[in-house]
C-alpha cells in the first residue's frame, strides 16, 4: 500500500494532456488555479521521449509551479510508458508520476489512483514501431504491451485494514456502466485488431471490479474521475457521481457532488 500526504487545501482532476505539459501549465496560470494538486487522470505522455528531456522540461515548468504553489500528479494512462509509474523514476518537488493503486490524503479526501486502458490504435502504432525496427530508426516506442489496468483486490483488503476509507476514485478509463458505452467507433479499429473488443471489454469489466470491490468492502465512495475518451460526461450510480474528463479540462474535486 502506497500512501502520499499533501498540505494543498485544494484539489483539481486534469483530464488527458498527451505530452502538453506547458499547456496544462498555462491553463492552471490562465484558469487562476494556485496553491492546489492537480491530479491528471491519464494519457500524460511519458515515454515519447528520452528520459532527459523530461528532466529538462521539469526545470523549465519547475519555477512557474513554484510560483503558483501548484503541485501536478500524473496517473498513467494507456499512452505512457508504464516504468515512470513506479512512484521512484519521476519524483519532483512540484511533479511526480504515482504508482496505480497509490492513495493521496489530501484536503480531507482520501484519493485511489488507478491507471491503464486499451489503446484502440495499438495495431498501427505495433507496425509504426516494427517498420522503424527494420529500417533501423533509432526511436522511442508508440506502445507499451502492459498498458491495461490491473485489477487487484488484495489491495482494496489490505486499504480496508489500515482504516483507510476511500472517497474519490481517479483513473484513466472506466467501469462498463459509465459512458463511453457505444462501440460504434470502434469498428475500423477493430477491423486490424481482431482481439481489440474483447480486451477492452476487459479493460472496462477490471474497473467495475474495482468499483464492486470498494463498496463491498466499506468504501464511501462519492467521486469518481476518468478521462480516456476525449470529452465530457456527468452520471451518477449508486450515488457516486462519475466525470468524464474531456483533454485538458480541469474539475475542482470539492465543487464536484
Amino acid at each position: 500500500m502506497n500512501v502520499v500526504e499533501s498540505d494543498k487545501k485544494n484539489v483539481v482532476i486534469c483530464g488527458d494532456i498527451h505530452g502538453e505539459f506547458e499547456t496544462l501549465v498555462y491553463n492552471l496560470k490562465i484558469n487562476n488555479i494556485t496553491d492546489s494538486l492537480i491530479i491528471v487522470a491519464g494519457d500524460c505522455g511519458f515515454g515519447f521521449h528520452k528520459a532527459s528531456y523530461y528532466d529538462v522540461l521539469y526545470k523549465r515548468l519547475a519555477p512557474k509551479l513554484r510560483t503558483q504553489g501548484n503541485i501536478i500528479f500524473f496517473v498513467r494512462g494507456n499512452h505512457d510508458d508504464p516504468a515512470y509509474f513506479d512512484g521512484k523514476i519521476f519524483v519532483k518537488k512540484y511533479m511526480r508520476c504515482i504508482a496505480d493503486y497509490t492513495v493521496v490524503s489530501v484536503a480531507g479526501h482520501n484519493v485511489l489512483c488507478v491507471g491503464g486502458a486499451i489503446s484502440i490504435d495499438r495495431e498501427p502504432r505495433l507496425r509504426e514501431m516494427e517498420l522503424n525496427r527494420i529500417l533501423r530508426k533509432d526511436k522511442q516506442p508508440l506502445y507499451w504491451k502492459d498498458e491495461a489496468p490491473v485489477f487487484l483486490p488484495d489491495e482494496i483488503k489490505e486499504l480496508t485494514q489500515s482504516g483507510i476509507k476511500i472517497d474519490t476514485v481517479v483513473t484513466h478509463t472506466a467501469p462498463d456502466f459509465c459512458e463511453k458505452r457505444s462501440k460504434s467507433g470502434l469498428t475500423e479499429w477493430a477491423k486490424l485488431d481482431p482481439h481489440l473488443l474483447n480486451d477492452i471489454a476487459l479493460e472496462r469489466l477490471s474497473m467495475t471490479s474495482l468499483y464492486d470491490e470498494l463498496v463491498e468492502n466499506g468504501h464511501i465512495l462519492r467521486r469518481w474521475f476518468y478521462g480516456h475518451f476525449h470529452a465530457n460526461c456527468y452520471q451518477c450510480h449508486e450515488n457516486v457521481c462519475f466525470v468524464m474528463l474531456n483533454i485538458h479540462e480541469n474539475r475542482n474535486l470539492s465543487n464536484t457532488c
